[in-house]
């Protein structure tokens, strides 16, 4: 199995779930890891357990995510793994929405993405080398009723990946987009009695991610699909 060409992670929007699974992961694989969020407090279980480094940030804001990778930088050394894993919700009748919830909503699912890849970016070009990761889901291919927010902001993160895929590519830098179209195990989550692995495991999922970062850029992935083998939906 190939190694990871990469030796250090930035995970912006870190939790629990798939980030957290992602985390210990890539820690386990011998990167450094950096987990930025909003409220790190949240983090100081995980980032214990894997030696990362906790990072707080608004993603939505130009002047935080600058900040952000400065002090990576300065911590860590550079990031040439980058995750975008936040994102945010705002559901409700589209006649009664409050319109600033939507707003904020597409700015921490979509504007943040595109300042942490402009960052990213401007780091990983002059090397030819790095990886962006952008989490999607469900949301980010087809819109659900009472969620034109969360769809708003998962397309909007689709078409930029697209895009960004397609003009950091030749410059050696991979960016692959995964729609994570099922629902994710929690222990909020679990599988019913009766329908094992009907919901889509986290470690699972990171393993993808992983497996992404080994491909040889002859054949990169741009986009992957993930959801459970048996679905309802």
């Amino acid at each position: 199995m190939a190694d990871i060409p990469y030796r250090t992670a930035l995970i912006v929007g870190a939790g629990s779930g798939i980030s957290a699974s992602v985390a210990r992961a890539l820690a386990a694989a011998g990167l450094k890891v950096g987990l930025a969020a909003r409220n790190i407090e949240k983090l100081a279980t995980l980032a214990a357990a894997i030696g990362a480094e906790k990072f707080s940030t608004d993603a939505s804001d130009p002047t935080a995510v600058a900040h952000l990778f400065e002090d990576v930088e300065a911590r860590l050394g550079a990031a040439d793994v980058v995750l975008y894993n936040a994102s945010a919700r705002a559901p409700g009748p589209i006649a009664e929405i409050d319109p600033e919830a939507v707003r904020k909503a597409v700015e921490i699912s979509a504007f943040g993405g595109f300042l942490v890849i402009q960052q990213a970016a401007r780091r990983m070009i002059p090397k030819g080398h790095g990886a962006i990761l952008l989490t999607g889901a469900s949301a980010s291919v087809k819109g659900y009723p009472l969620s034109a927010a969360f769809a708003m902001g998962k397309f909007a993160l689709r078409g930029l990946a697209q895009s960004t895929a397609r003009e950091l590519g030749p410059k050696g830098i991979h960016v692959a987009h995964f729609v994570i179209d099922g629902g994710v195990r929690s222990a909020r989550r679990p599988d019913p009695d009766n329908r094992p692995d009907s919901t889509l495991d986290p470690d699972g999922i990171a393993q993808t991610y992983i497996e992404i970062l080994r491909q040889p850029r002859s054949t990169w992935s741009l986009e992957v699909e993930l959801r459970p083998w048996l679905e309802t939906f």
